[in-house]
């Protein structure tokens, strides 16, 4: 049962991208969806004998490498943390692969959209079932080339060209650190096997070694490393540039990536490796900086798009980094609990968009949107629900979990801890805001939209709207029906077991009760406040936008990173570049190679045609010159 749900995700994969021609688009969504469906069902089976029968099992499918010391196994690890992540990536997917079927109805490429889509979800699959590191790249590795393939789906457009090639660019840089963080493991364990690593990672602790110059803990090396990677490839500041253009992909790609697969692969590699990371109090403290900042950095960014795909684009952003910095402060159980609950409604949200992308006939600028509550009312309902599951509503999903980390970081009790709380609640008001903008400029207010007529807007079929009511679901329920397995008292040993390490237990105290109030408040004050900004005085933002235009254009530019990295590395690297091509490649390798010896011997062969005169007392003096040459040649010899 288990290697079904690994095997079926490829099976689908295979048969759309291979067969798709002949079994036809409508048979190739119906495959792929049917597939993807009975692993999702598998997942949750296994979820439940992990939660009732503390299932756990390795199973070894393969041995993939076996070279001296390095062992490698293709395996699939079962435990808590894995059996959560199937449960995310199949359940999400299946519902994405449903929702498909309706979005790309018209897609002539549909086959190979379905085929991507699955081999999306096997690679997200082949890495959080890994019992070891190589496996975990394989996987990583496979998210990335599929997202590349997937962002570009609609090659014809430069834009889509452009944002797969940046998302797969700048995840390697990424991917740069992990890999090296690998070699180091295996340089120093000579394993790459998590149970292996993780019982030996003590005997480094006081372990320092020369890198670049500077004398660093090892554990302290390989924990930055790692995180690096992690980094990348769930979008943290200065590497986070890529999330906002991946929007140019299908709708149903921006649910998958954002909300089961690709950015959630760091957060699950930073818990996994949390038996690593408990012994690095340093790096913790640089995870929980970086993910406050960025949940930070993202939501102030949110404030002013208008690009309804690329707000919740950056709200994911903003989300990962909760999500960092809950596990910076060591609570990794309450970091994988908001993963969990975020994964719906986040995919509620890109499902929602994509549904009045599609009333809209793809337009995407929420300033060109409004006044359609009436003509949308299930697609309003449902994105009602993801928004006030986002924002932290009391008793909705993200309440539960998101609160939880403020708390948890709030109870860390040091200086790094209450910087994250603080921010975490601040971030926590703008979410709300720009979450309630999105909504009200979309649905509320006048209609703007001068190229498509009210009347051609529509409610999205059956078979687009039944995966928004699913997701719908757990975005109401999934907090309070998981929060005391996820996060209650004593589930770190009941539950988590030996899949998360505690080095220092999760503190059992409460918060004071203002500070318990706090949030929930300024997320209850941001609703009325963003009717009145949005609906009622429109007049207001604008003003606000004209006093502050530096601030504005600051925010609206997403702090400038593109544009310093266009300085920094793009246009440096073309300006490195072009000297190595002019000078290196023209001049030296092609003027002294291939090109230098073949104007030698064209040289010489205008020199040596002039002999060819046809007069006979020229003839005779070059053979004469001949004839020397060889009789000194023979005499000196």
């Amino acid at each position: 049962m288990e290697i079904s749900i690994l095997i079926l995700p490829l099976l689908a994969s295979i048969i759309s991208g291979l067969f798709g021609k002949y079994i036809g688009d409508k048979y190739s969504g119906y495959i792929t969806s049917f597939l993807i469906s009975i692993s999702a069902i598998l997942s949750v089976i296994v979820f439940y004998h992990v939660i009732f029968n503390n299932y756990e099992n390795n199973i070894v499918i393969a041995t993939w490498i076996n070279s001296g010391s390095l062992l490698v196994n293709w395996s699939m690890k079962i435990d808590p943390l894995s059996a959560v992540m199937l449960v995310v990536v199949n359940l999400v997917s299946s519902l994405v692969h449903v929702y498909s079927i309706g979005y790309m109805h018209h897609d002539p490429h549909k086959p190979r959209f379905m085929s991507y889509l699955s081999l999306f979800t096997f690679s997200m699959l082949m890495l959080v079932t890994s019992d070891n590191l190589i496996q975990l790249f394989f996987g990583w590795e496979g998210v990335g080339l599929c997202s590349y393939l997937l962002i570009g789906f609609w090659f014809k457009r430069e834009t889509a060209n452009s944002a797969a090639i940046k998302a797969f660019l700048v995840n390697r840089v990424g991917d740069f650190g992990l890999a090296v963080g690998i070699f180091l493991i295996f340089y120093l364990f000579g394993t790459v096997n998590y149970s292996e690593v993780f019982t030996l990672m003590p005997t480094i602790l006081n372990q320092e070694f020369s890198f670049l110059g500077l004398e660093v803990k090892k554990i302290d090396l390989i924990c930055l490393l790692l995180f690096i990677g992690a980094m990348g490839k769930s979008a943290q500041i200065f590497l986070h540039t890529w999330l906002p253009d991946a929007m140019e992909g299908p709708t149903p790609v921006s649910a998958l990536i954002h909300a089961a697969t690709m950015v959630t692969a760091g957060v699950f590699l930073v818990v996994r490796c949390s038996p690593i990371y408990e012994y690095s109090p340093f790096i913790l403290n640089i995870i929980t900086i970086v993910g406050m900042s960025t949940a930070f950095f993202a939501a102030t960014v949110a404030l002013v798009q208008t690009d309804i795909k690329k707000i919740i684009a950056y709200s994911t952003c903003s989300q990962l980094g909760y999500m960092f910095f809950a596990a910076g402060v060591g609570a990794y159980n309450v970091a994988m609990f908001h993963l969990f609950t975020h994964a719906f409604f986040k995919a509620l949200l890109f499902l929602g968009s994509g549904s009045v992308i599609h009333a809209f006939k793809d337009e995407q600028n929420i300033n060109n949107m409004g006044g359609v509550l009436k003509k949308l009312p299930y697609t309003y309902i449902l994105m009602v629900i993801g928004t006030l599951a986002l924002t932290g509503f009391p008793f909705l999903s993200g309440f539960y979990s998101k609160d939880a980390i403020i708390e948890f970081a709030y109870l860390k009790g040091n200086t790094v801890g209450y910087y994250a709380a603080g921010i975490g609640i601040f971030t926590a008001f703008l979410t709300s805001i720009y979450s309630w903008r999105l909504i009200f400029k979309t649905f509320h207010g006048d209609y703007n939209n001068r190229n498509i007529k009210i009347e051609e807007t529509h409610e999205s079929p059956i078979i687009m709207l039944l995966p928004l009511v699913l997701l719908a679901m757990g975005a109401i329920f999934a907090g309070i029906s998981f929060k005391e397995l996820f996060i209650g008292e004593g589930s770190e040993n009941l539950f988590w077991g030996n899949s998360i390490k505690f080095l220092n237990p999760l503190s059992t105290e409460h918060p004071p009760f203002w500070f318990l109030i706090l949030t929930p408040s300024l997320i209850l004050l941001a609703i009325p406040i963003a009717y009145y900004l949005f609906v009622k005085n429109k007049l207001i933002p604008i003003k606000i936008e004209d006093i502050n235009k530096p601030l504005h254009n600051f925010l609206f530019n997403k702090w400038y990173f593109d544009e310093i990295y266009e300085v920094l590395f793009i246009k440096s690297s073309k300006i490195v570049g072009l000297f190595l091509w002019k000078f290196f490649d023209v001049k030296i390798i092609d003027g002294l190679g291939p090109d230098g010896i073949s104007l030698l011997i064209k040289k010489s062969s205008i020199k040596a045609n002039k002999f060819q005169s046809g007069f006979i007392y020229q003839y005779a003096f070059v053979m004469l010159l001949g004839f020397s040459a060889m009789l000194t040649f023979l005499i000196v010899k």
